[in-house]
């Protein structure tokens, strides 16, 4: 064996380490967030992947926008890292971590865990040729789906729910309020919306199910261009904040249980920032 063939055999068997990415997690971010991770519990053999690797793979495919099978190979397989974002899409792990961080942002910050004012807001999005739930938005002329969110008065978000956008704005607060843990509707005393949730019959809703004040947030009247409306804006900051994740240029994804995982995913990377 030659002395090159030699030093490239030991450098092939050599352990590298993995590339590091800017999305990536902190130790001080993984501290945060490995607490809150779901244990594996009964039969089978037990989980040997790294699940931090596979939190970095995620963040990284949410705030780059890239495809699945398109993650750099530093990462764990596609399949493992696409596995683990679907199981934690469909039992409800990522947005029990996403309240828990919401929880621990709002006593860092003085206030009480859980908010005693919300505001609600929708978003349409376009949709790609991928397929699934889908409709057309008849005042935005938008042909796809529409995510529907409440946050507390920071900013935080609260819940997501993610259906066509033909759907009505107040029958998506509804959807929206019903994913409510019991702790936090017992908190909410007031909740701001802009004109599409106006009426009567979802006022008298929102009293009869919270036990909460709705208040419409106009824009002052003979207004044009962008206005910053009292409270409501925060609910648009919160848009903008998720807007800078690629995946959510668009919707891309085919089940809408997936869509509201990849708002969630945004959301704790924000809160992951902000807490550290």
């Amino acid at each position: 064996m030659t002395l090159y063939s030699q030093m490239t055999s030991e450098a092939m068997n050599e352990p590298t380490e993995r590339k590091r990415y800017p999305s990536d997690l902190t130790d001080e971010k993984w501290a945060i967030l490995e607490p809150l991770l779901p244990i594996n519990i009964g039969p089978g053999h037990p989980v040997e992947t790294d699940l931090r690797a596979v939190i970095d793979a995620i963040f990284y495919r949410i705030r780059t926008g890239c495809q699945w099978r398109y993650l750099p190979s530093d990462y764990p397989p596609m399949g493992t890292v696409y596995y683990h974002f679907r199981k934690w899409a469909k039992d409800g792990t990522w947005s029990r971590i996403n309240r828990a961080l919401r929880i621990q942002d709002r006593v860092k910050q003085g206030r009480k865990p859980e908010p005693t004012g919300v505001i609600v807001d929708s978003q349409s999005t376009k949709t790609t040729e991928v397929g699934g739930e889908r409709g057309l938005d008849g005042g935005k002329l938008i042909n796809g789906r529409k995510r529907h969110v409440m946050t507390d008065t920071i900013g935080n978000l609260l819940e997501v729910v993610v259906n066509a956008a033909n759907t009505q704005d107040r029958e998506g607060a509804k959807a929206v309020i019903a994913k409510l843990s019991e702790q936090t509707i017992a908190s909410i005393l007031h909740m701001w919306a802009d004109g599409s949730y106006s009426g009567e019959p979802f006022s008298q809703w929102i009293r009869n199910t919270l036990n909460a004040t709705l208040e419409i947030a106009m824009r002052p009247p003979n207004s044009h261009g962008f206005v910053v409306v009292p409270v409501r804006w925060v609910v648009e900051r919160t848009l903008a904040w998720l807007s800078r994740y690629r995946c959510l240029s668009k919707d891309y994804e085919r089940c809408t249980k997936s869509s509201e995982a990849v708002i969630y995913v945004a959301s704790i990377s924000t809160m992951l920032n902000r807490l550290t």
